[in-house]
């Protein structure tokens, strides 16, 4: 159920109540101080027609200062409390995004580039941006408009009519055109991540657009986008521009209104002059607030927008995790799939079908199939990436979804052939933050040889490496990624090419330390190296009927 996007600005909003209560308590007092400015200069105007300079003129000066001292410290306040809140924003909205998006299911990632969904975090400075205006500005115009209203109906009730009218009046121009501007607004930004998105896919395959740029294949669809984006930009503009004539009407309404009913009060004696250039003053006061809300929308159709893009994000289901259970790492997990079944939703046929096969602790297996038969799709199961749809999937004879999911992953190594480096350290790319003691770190090493590259790096271990090991060795990258899983001693590795660009004579290395029977760990690897069968304890074969 998609959630309006205004839903969700009351729902922001509602985290910080207490703060919005000091905002419009401020926002108040400063609309009633604000009030002292045309009382106060009423009353100087009086003094002055007496034409004598008394002690009560000068204490009314002094007031009418005071009153815009004190309006100014109570907006400084207003932005110490708006700064604390943006502040809270970016910060939850920062580990929202690095909590969500690895346990966002990856059946909803499948046809989203989980990347392009990071660039949503930007509207977060949207919102940032947007809400001094939104609580600081919009609240305070409101307030002058209302209290500036308030004051005028004292010198007549004829005001009261007015300001009702034009209340009835605003609230028609907001609620016939606000759902459009709206529309447009959301429509905008879409195009807008498009090609954010687009520009991303030129920087990643750059080398084949440097090469096979001559048809000018990406310029022509990054013009195909800002076409698109453009036309919806003016549509979204074209809203605004009528909202801004309808407000230019309105303002002409209430100055013309307020003007003539001030001085069709003073000819008639019912106001004199020092209340009609206080009643100026406040006409003045509340076209400016009329200005300041106009000024505002265009701010809040962006927090809207900026809402319902983040929204998006959080509104991905996450991977459940029901189970309690714990796991008996003390050797390696036993496996035994029972008639499992899994097809993605928009595919007719399934790609495992009662799929049944079992593992016995310790063991060490291949699996081999043709392309198709869904091996590298058993893995992901295995590894908890995918969720079956029927049958039973056991570890140590316990159902899978009994176990707590972050201590079943401590006893898993999983290695598929996609590059996983990060930008970080060597260190960093291997442990991932896991206590592990140096002497283990320091065998793996010397077991991959890692080592010995890392001699030649300005802070060894400690070295940075780029975001996907852009300038790493195919070797190295690999070695680190085998590193990852292995260290720590896992129960259950399950890996796919872990090995693939790596020499013969090395790799075999390698794999005589993971397929030794002595070591307590599972192992199911795929692989076409003829040295992982020789050295597995048996071979499983998938074909399109699943019968292992």
């Amino acid at each position: 159920m998609t959630i309006p996007p205004i839903t969700r600005f009351w729902n922001l909003l509602s985290r910080y109540k207490l703060e919005l209560r000091q905002i419009y308590i401020y926002a108040l007092f400063i609309g009633i101080v604000n009030l002292t400015l045309p009382l106060g200069i009423q009353a100087i105007i009086n003094f002055l027609q007496i034409g004598e300079a008394t002690s009560t003129w000068v204490i009314l000066v002094g007031f009418v200062l005071l009153g815009i001292a004190v309006t100014g410290l109570l907006q400084v306040l207003q932005l110490r409390v708006v700064e604390n809140i943006q502040q809270d924003i970016f910060a939850r909205s920062a580990f929202e995004f690095a909590y969500r998006i690895p346990q966002i299911t990856f059946l909803q990632l499948d046809k989203i580039h989980a990347p392009e969904l990071v660039n949503r975090f930007f509207d977060t400075i949207t919102i940032q941006k947007g809400l001094p205006k939104i609580l600081i500005d919009f609240s305070l115009a409101t307030f002058q408009i209302v209290f500036g209203l308030i004051l005028l109906a004292i010198y007549s009730p004829y005001f009261i009519l007015l300001g009702l009218s034009l209340s009835l009046i605003l609230w028609i121009i907001f609620k016939v055109t606000g759902p459009d501007g709206l529309s447009t607004s959301l429509m905008e930004s879409k195009y807008k991540y498009k090609l954010a998105h687009w520009l991303e896919e030129i920087a990643r395959g750059n080398r084949s657009f440097k090469i096979y740029g001559k048809e000018k294949f990406h310029l022509q669809k990054t013009d195909g986008i800002v076409g698109e984006y453009l036309v919806s930009r003016e549509k979204h503009f074209k809203v605004l521009l009528s909202q801004f004539r309808l407000f230019i009407g309105f303002k002409v309404i209430v100055a013309a209104g307020l003007l003539l009913l001030g001085g069709y009060l003073v000819f008639q004696e019912r106001m004199n002059i020092g209340q009609f250039v206080a009643a100026e003053i406040i006409i003045i006061l509340i076209i400016n607030s009329i200005e300041k809300v106009l000024r505002t929308i265009d701010t809040i159709y962006d927090v809207l927008t900026a809402l319902d893009k983040i929204g998006y994000v959080t509104d991905l289901e996450l991977d459940k995790d029901h189970g309690i259970a714990e796991v008996d790492a003390t050797t390696g997990l036993t496996l035994k799939a029972s008639e499992i079944t899994f097809g993605f939703p928009d595919e007719k046929n399934k790609i495992i079908n009662d799929l049944s096969f079992e593992l016995a602790a310790n063991e060490k297996v291949v699996l081999t199939g043709k392309s198709g038969s869904g091996k590298s799709l058993l893995l992901q199961i295995l590894a908890g990436i995918h969720v079956i749809e029927d049958g039973e999937l056991y570890i140590n004879d316990m159902p899978v979804t009994n176990y707590k999911k972050d201590l079943l992953n401590d006893s898993l190594g999983v290695s598929f052939p996609t590059n996983q480096i990060f930008e970080g350290t060597f260190k960093d790319n291997i442990l991932l933050g896991r206590n592990i003691a140096n002497s283990e770190l320091t065998s793996i090493l010397k077991l991959l040889k890692i080592d010995e590259y890392l001699v030649h790096q300005p802070k060894g271990i400690n070295s940075f490496v780029d975001s996907g090991g852009r300038r790493l060795p195919r070797s190295i990258i690999q070695k680190i990624l085998v590193a990852r899983i292995i260290i720590g001693n896992p129960r259950l590795l399950l890996m796919e090419d872990p090995l693939l660009f790596i020499e013969d004579e090395e790799k075999k290395r390698i794999i005589d330390y993971i397929m030794d029977k002595n070591r307590n760990w599972t192992v199911m690897v795929i692989s076409d190296f003829y040295y992982w069968k020789e050295k597995s304890d048996r071979i499983i074969e998938l074909s399109k009927k699943h019968k292992a």
